[in-house]
């Protein structure tokens, strides 16, 4: 299990022409700016071409195997879901660390509701990404010393919204290009995705419409990989099925006790969100000891589990929230993948509460 089984990846990575477009406003947040804009370029400056690794001989066997798998999925994603056909994916780098980020969220003690932090390219969002963690996990005790929730959490890749491609794309990562097949293939067209399509000021529509456009991809993938590809992707994206259904049934309770319309005292809040979160960890047990699996497999999401609050639950919520509601697109489109695109962009260019509206309405048993 990896960090990205509870929270996919984030849109981390200011250029320094971000930096710059800033600073003709004001340079107030100017390191901030300027540690997203190095470590992205040491992201970058690290890469090497594909090949150029398969062709070492001093490259493990594991890894080349590994890269070869990306290109075959990587040119899958544009013949057959019709994703962007550019640089991205064709070039690696090792990082030598676990995350390529680590994005830090935040959120009110009686809230799901992200702090949002605004950005020149990117426009508001809820998260704040961090290419060292000390420093993210500083900025998480700052806020936490606010009142408010946070929690820091590694991430094992980005997009920079076709941004770099002339740069030669988003790379391949040591993060997470030892993924199982499915696993592999569902990250290439989540990143993939978010060069399709992207909403300023709007993370839970640019989450999910990339989660959905994995989630309907692997399967394609799948239906032309081997029966072992198959059946481990199948026996890792049951147990992920699971967990997302008690998330979900968590993240509903914790709104009808937050749910400031129906009129209750503060401790009774109080009360209830301890219970749902004492039940929550009390189910995950339960459910974790099904799953029969390494307990060493489970580090991270365990780590989750124990440090879950109203920030962990209210990043989780993006990357959920609106993906039925794709997904009836795309059926209701014919699995029309150009269609499907074309549609999302429009959706893109509504308000924000109508874009919502719609895809909500697809979900919908009326619709």
């Amino acid at each position: 299990m990896t960090g990205r089984w509870l929270v996919a990846s984030g849109l981390g990575a200011i250029t320094l022409a971000a930096a710059a477009a800033l600073c003709l406003s004001g340079c107030a947040n100017l390191g901030y700016y300027w540690q997203s804009a190095t470590g992205h370029l040491r992201v970058m400056g690290a890469a090497r071409p594909v090949q150029a690794w398969i062709d070492d001989s001093a490259t493990p066997q594991r890894l080349k195997e590994q890269l070869a798998l990306s290109q075959r999925i990587r040119a899958f994603a544009s013949r057959e879901l019709q994703l962007p056909d550019n640089a991205s994916y064709t070039r690696y780098a090792d990082l030598h660390r676990s995350a390529v980020i680590w994005n830090v969220v935040a959120a009110p003690p009686y809230s799901l509701t992200l702090k949002t932090w605004c950005f020149p390219v990117t426009g508001c969002i809820g998260y704040r990404g961090y290419y060292d963690e000390a420093q993210a996990r500083a900025l998480a005790a700052q806020l936490r010393e606010e009142g408010l929730e946070s929690d820091a959490y590694p991430v094992p890749a980005y997009s920079t919204l076709g941004w770099m491609n002339w740069a030669g794309g988003d790379p391949l990562l040591n993060t997470f290009i030892g993924y199982p097949e499915g696993e592999l293939a569902r990250t290439i067209f989540h990143e993939l995705a978010h060069q399709v399509v992207y909403a300023k000021d709007d993370t839970m529509f640019n989450e999910s419409f990339a989660t959905a456009v994995e989630r309907l991809g692997v399967q394609r993938w799948l239906d032309q990989a081997g029966p072992a590809a198959r059946a481990d992707y199948e026996r890792y994206d049951e147990r992920r099925r699971q967990f997302r259904a008690l998330t979900l049934g968590t993240r509903k309770a914790l709104e009808a006790a937050y749910d400031t319309k129906v009129p209750l005292p503060q401790e009774e809040r109080a009360r209830r969100k301890a219970e749902t979160m004492a039940r929550f960890r009390d189910d995950y047990a339960r459910l974790r000891a099904s799953w029969n699996v390494d307990p060493a497999r489970l580090r991270l999401l365990d780590q989750w589990v124990a440090q879950a609050n109203n920030a962990a639950f209210g990043a989780q919520a993006a990357y959920d929230e609106l993906v039925p509601g794709f997904e009836g697109l795309f059926t209701s489109l014919g699995g029309d993948w150009r269609h499907f695109y074309d549609e999302a962009r429009r959706l893109a260019t509504v308000p924000k509460d109508e874009r919502h509206q719609a895809l909500k309405n697809k979900d919908s048993p009326r619709a």
